[in-house]
């Protein structure tokens, strides 16, 4: 457990360097000009007598998110605080609430890709217990929501990432070192391997193994590295190559597909690329045919790359124009302490950013996490992406299992058009 643990932290650490500050103004606390700065401990917050909050959680989370509120409510009980909870996505977080700020969630979580819509529109009021909350949580995952150096959301968990999940009677631990090599298990075994490829969270994988980096944003415009065009596109060919050879067996699906194949009888799904969300569901459904492990590598050329992913955290936001600001962000601090992270670990799967709570057994003894972890090494953190990266990273993954996807020529063209689409040029 040690060994893991401080495996864990050697990433972290390591990650942080490779982060690129996120693009956005900060507005502060738009409705509440008085607020206190982020050096007030949370326990020294005069939280309103008879708040009324309305809390967002992720489904999976909801019954969790509920039970710490009441547990919430019950060290606060002189102040006669109401608490509802609703469901709303993690990834539709900032479009629900720049709809109607006034009638959005005074706490809600997110995940980092939506970070910069709701810094752009002012609406995060920056955390008020600062200093507490970056000494107990991971660097990188409190350098991505820090701008002009205020942080401006709590960190909730350091793993949403995804990794190669696999049926272990299909797929050897050996196998799943390549690619190659799990495409060619599942095709033995006549069962599908899934990649959501249409999905820009996973399908920049493709372009990033090549050499594509993200480099924040400047002016509203996504910012790219000096990318080598000619190996981004040789690498997105070969990805192509193998989905063309094994296009009976490749499936581009969303990650749901992957434990509804785990589920049928006899298994149709023998591997995929899935994130931490859809874990407990993966393992109940395998038992101890479960295998979860790092992203393969690809043979480009001759050289076999190390597949890389996009990694990100989940955060949890206070609104600006929440009407009990401070009710608001002490129950945000207590959502995203050491135990609420650890009890959200065990129920959930999900994976803490409380450098402290990341020792508990149900992180260190989840293989899926552990598989997290490693292929963060090899993973652009997903810090300072416009609004404008998703849709057209998506179509490239999207064309690269199409039949036209046929030489780099045309490759090279969907590249470049996925580019100016992002540039919004």
């Amino acid at each position: 457990m040690k060994k893991f643990v401080a495996l864990v932290l050697a990433v972290l650490m390591m990650a942080s360097v490779l982060v690129a500050c996120g693009g956005g103004n900060n507005g502060g606390n738009a409705g509440n000009t008085d607020t206190p700065k982020g050096d007030t401990p949370a326990e020294s917050l005069e939280i309103e007598n008879g708040a009324k909050l309305l809390v967002w959680s992720a489904d999976k989370a909801v019954d969790l998110t509920k039970k710490l509120c009441e547990d919430f409510k019950a060290a606060n009980a002189d102040k006669n605080i109401e608490i509802e909870v609703q469901v709303q996505g993690e990834d539709a977080a900032a479009t629900q609430l720049l709809k109607d700020p006034d009638a959005a969630a005074d706490v809600f979580s997110f995940a980092s890709d939506q970070l910069s819509r709701l810094l752009k529109a002012d609406s995060l009021a920056p955390v008020f217990s600062a200093k507490d909350v970056i000494a107990r949580n991971s660097e990188d995952s409190v350098t991505v929501a820090t701008v002009d150096g205020e942080l401006m959301a709590f960190p909730e968990t350091c793993d949403n990432g995804y990794c190669l999940i696999y049926d272990k009677s299909v797929v050897s631990d050996e196998q799943a070192k390549t690619l190659e090599g799990v495409l060619e298990a599942c095709k033995a075994a006549g069962v599908k391997f899934v990649i959501d490829a249409g999905n820009g969270f996973y399908s920049c994988m493709f372009p990033f193994t090549g050499g594509l980096k993200i480099d924040g944003i400047k002016d509203d415009v996504q910012q790219f590295n000096d990318y080598n065009e000619d190996e981004v596109v040789a690498t997105l060919k070969a990805f192509s190559d193998l989905f063309h050879k094994y296009s009976d067996i490749f499936m581009s699906s969303e990650d749901s597909r992957i434990n509804a194949g785990f589920q049928e009888t006899p298994h149709t799904v023998g591997a995929g690329i899935d994130g931490p969300w859809n874990v407990t569901a993966d393992l109940a459904a395998l038992g101890d045919n479960f295998g979860a492990a790092k992203l393969p590598t690809i043979n480009v050329k001759g050289e076999d790359k190390q597949i890389i992913s996009l990694h990100g955290f989940k955060y949890i936001g206070v609104n600006a124009v929440s009407k009990y600001p401070y009710a608001a962000q002490a129950l945000a601090d207590f959502l995203t302490n050491k135990q609420s992270q650890v009890e959200r670990a065990k129920a959930v799967a999900w994976a803490p950013s409380n450098t402290e709570a990341l020792s508990d057994p149900a992180v260190t003894e989840n293989a899926a996490l552990s598989a997290i972890f490693e292929q963060k090494q090899y993973s652009v953190l997903q810090s300072g992406i416009a609004e404008t990266f998703w849709t057209p990273m998506g179509a490239l993954g999207n064309y690269l299992w199409q039949e036209s996807a046929n030489d780099e020529a045309s490759i090279k063209a969907q590249l470049e058009k996925a580019i100016m689409l992002i540039k919004d040029e």
